[in-house]
């Protein structure tokens, strides 16, 4: 298998909402990928400009970094063309890497405006920036750019960013002198298009966790209600764990739970709902080992809800008593 590292330019409109087409907010105006070996080897390069069909006119932020002009778009051939040339290229066998997410989706939504067919689910995906932000035990923010990536290791910048196909061959750079452990199983779902269905549904231990993404559901009540999203169990031995924390509401859109199997040891489950644009929700649900250091702070954050929540009812009760009076 060969690793697919893609990078990706686009145009967005130049008057801001007022001229963005409802189907494309940005056009890809180039692909640029490398093909990486087992060994983090490039052995192949693919680069291409695509001539603009919505946004002609560069939006000034964009122009401003780039390192090409509208003239040299319209040089480019029809994204369609181009795409499946691309995708051609890369092969039978092959995992797309990319520096966070959004590659992926703009790729696919651009796909979807061309009514192109669409990419084979379930999409497994190496995102190198949240891979490269856990090896250096930061999060994916803080390192977000690439150039900080190439600066840390001391590869030699030898080309301008913020071309396709060199911010590709700098990514790949990064993956090499990286050289993750176990990196097949570092992979990550793409959720361009989340379950439809119960048969759809995704079920995965990978990375030392198990990850489940479910169908959608018409509120978080009824997802919280269903088997599947709330049961916790040892993904080694699928045994029911003993819970030693229930579920309860971290955030507005997670919640953490902690379970115990005696053979295994302790996990941490934890829901996060996606909101949909119809008001539903679908949900990702990940259980992972957890040290007791971690199970202690996870106690702390859940006395910490509660009495913020204490606070609240008496702050309110004390409002209510005061217009009272």
């Amino acid at each position: 298998m060969n690793y697919i590292v893609m990078d990706l330019e686009w145009n967005q409109s130049y008057s801001g909402r007022m001229g963005e087409h409802p189907r494309m907010p940005f056009e890809i105006i180039e692909i640029g990928a490398v093909k990486v070996d087992k060994n983090y080897h490039i052995i192949d390069e693919y680069s291409s400009l695509i001539k603009p069909r919505i946004y002609k006119k560069l939006h000034t932020k964009i122009k401003s970094i780039l390192n090409y002009t509208e003239a040299d778009l319209n040089t480019g051939r029809s994204f369609k063309e181009v795409c499946t040339e691309f995708l051609e290229w890369c092969g039978e066998d092959y995992m797309f890497c990319t520096w966070g997410p959004m590659d992926l989706t703009e790729l696919q939504t651009n796909m979807d405006f061309y009514y192109m067919p669409r990419l084979p689910r379930p999409l497994k995906f190496l995102n190198l920036q949240m891979i490269y932000a856990e090896s250096m035990d930061a999060t994916a923010s803080t390192v977000s750019k690439l150039e900080k990536a190439v600066a840390d290791f001391h590869i030699p910048e030898d080309e301008p960013f913020h071309t396709a196909l060199n911010d590709a061959r700098y990514t790949a750079l990064v993956l090499k002198e990286m050289k993750p452990k176990n990196l097949k199983e570092q992979y990550s779902f793409d959720l361009y298009m989340h379950p439809k269905s119960k048969e759809e549904e995704i079920v995965a231990i990978h990375n030392n966790q198990y990850e489940y993404i479910s169908r959608d559901f018409p509120s978080k009540q009824d997802a919280l209600d269903d088997k599947n999203v709330n049961a916790i169990r040892c993904y080694k031995c699928n045994k029911k764990t003993t819970k030693k924390i229930k579920w309860f509401c971290n955030s507005p859109s997670t919640y953490i739970c902690v379970g115990k199997c005696w053979r295994h040891g302790n996990f941490c489950g934890k829901i996060k709902f996606k909101p949909l644009n119809d008001g539903r929700y679908y949900v990702i649900k990940t259980i992972k080992p957890i040290t007791r250091e971690g199970i202690e702070a996870i106690r702390q954050k859940q006395e910490d809800i509660r009495e913020k929540r204490k606070e609240k009812r008496h702050l309110k009760s004390a409002g209510t008593e005061d217009s009272f009076t």
